[in-house]
């Protein structure tokens, strides 16, 4: 994936606003909370960062292509860095990025959730 497959993909993720900032990264809202960010790569590869479980930070962490996020994980919170998209489906990213957003959004105050239309079950 690159960053403007990515940024369309985020995009279509409902009530979520985009933003350029933090050295250019490409940085996607819900609600005002930060659930997914393209950016960041140590290289000249895309990396693209989100929020996870618990279950799915420890299992990520240990998988070739994805590493605790830098800024995000040494502070306790559950964010990984896709960093190598040569070892990662564009499936599995989508995956995680929807999941990311869910996270981020059962966050917000139940009255936010009613003004944006989500997780209205």
């Amino acid at each position: 994936m690159n960053y403007g497959e990515f940024n369309k993909f985020c995009g279509s993720l409902p009530a979520t606003t985009y933003i350029v900032q933090w050295g250019n990264s490409h940085v996607w809202k819900v609600g005002g909370k930060v659930f997914a960010i393209g950016g960041w790569a140590d290289d000249k590869q895309p990396a693209f960062t989100f929020k996870t479980s618990e279950q799915n930070f420890g299992f990520l962490s240990e998988c070739e292509g994805y590493k605790p996020a830098p800024y995000f994980a040494n502070r306790g919170m559950k964010w990984i860095q896709q960093f190598d998209s040569s070892k990662v489906k564009e499936e599995d990213l989508c995956y995680y990025l929807t999941e990311s957003h869910r996270l981020v959004s059962k966050g917000l105050t139940k009255i936010k959730q009613k003004e944006l239309g989500l997780n209205q079950e």
